[in-house]
């Protein structure tokens, strides 16, 4: 179903089904004999979640040998090659002192569980209010606890979250950590501008941003489509090509270059290579240059 002015989800359906999928990759890389990545949380929040499809991925039941994202080894590497950036961007910004993190549209991230965070970090969630209460009463339910002071705001991200995040007990005062991963593309290209404004005007010097590099050149819709194709191949009866934003928009990173923020990316081709991973010829033929992004404000 296309998205709509003011539309919402649960887990199960629209935008929250993506990051059902998203968590049943990272439950499947966690279940292999040598891990390339360790969320333990992931299959039982999949698997509250119920849908069918996001159960055989985490399963490796929707294996296809040799498909550049079907294949299970293949799936697995490519949520390794996400999950630690991130991951990583976390555990550098502690290190470098920051104690303040934000999570945009967390969906089912258990960072905030599984991550060693600093003595006194606060880590905020902000996502659908429906997202978050399912998310917290779950992880509740499995004795789960955080490793850090999370602090969630249930909020669409289209709403004044800015004030409800200040209202969390969030320090514009202070430098932040943000991420926003795999969030962008379901952002109308007006929209995407407004969340990096409020980002910018809650940040600190010293704050960082991490979020996905989108430069695909000449193939944004091949791209679409095949992810799209590869979504339906999976089970999902949601239509991907429904819930993204397509059109003209400011680069991430060129936003907010132009607003004083030092800039790196890595792309894909890059990220695979750090990991020791050979990135698939047709995933590197329609991502182009596309990648991940991190942003520093001095």
């Amino acid at each position: 179903m296309p998205r709509t002015e003011g539309d919402t989800w649960d887990l199960a359906s629209s935008v929250g089904s993506t990051a059902t999928g998203v968590a049943a990759s990272r439950a499947l890389a966690t279940k292999q004999p040598d891990p390339l990545i360790n969320d333990p949380f992931a299959d039982p929040l999949v698997k509250a979640v119920g849908l069918e499809h996001c159960n055989r991925l985490a399963d490796g039941e929707r294996h296809v040998e040799g498909h550049p994202m079907l294949d299970n080894q293949r799936a697995c590497e490519q949520i390794a090659v996400r999950t630690r950036f991130f991951d990583d961007f976390f555990t550098e910004a502690g290190a470098a002192g920051i104690r303040q993190a934000v999570i945009l549209a967390s969906g089912l991230d258990t960072r905030a569980y599984r991550l060693e965070w600093p003595a006194g970090t606060v880590v905020f969630e902000v996502d659908q209010p429906r997202v978050i209460e399912f998310k917290t009463r779950t992880l509740a339910g499995l004795g789960a606890s955080p490793a850090a002071d999370l602090r969630t705001v249930g909020i669409d991200l289209r709403d004044d979250w800015p004030t409800a995040l200040r209202a969390a007990g969030f320090d514009p005062s202070a430098p932040t950590a943000w991420i926003a991963e795999g969030l962008l593309i379901y952002l109308p290209p007006e929209a995407q501008d407004r969340l990096f404004d409020n980002i910018i005007a809650l940040s600190a010097p010293g704050s960082r941003i991490a979020t996905e590099h989108m430069d695909f050149g000449d193939s944004a819709n091949a791209w679409l489509d095949r992810v799209s194709e590869w979504s339906k191949s999976s089970g999902s009866d949601v239509d991907l090509r429904d819930l993204f934003y397509t059109g003209e928009r400011t680069p991430a990173g060129t936003y907010l270059a132009e607003r004083g923020w030092d800039i790196a990316v890595r792309t894909t081709a890059q990220a695979y290579a750090a990991n020791g991973f050979e990135y698939p010829e047709e995933l590197a033929t329609l991502a182009a240059d596309s990648g991940y992004l991190t942003a520093t404000l001095k």
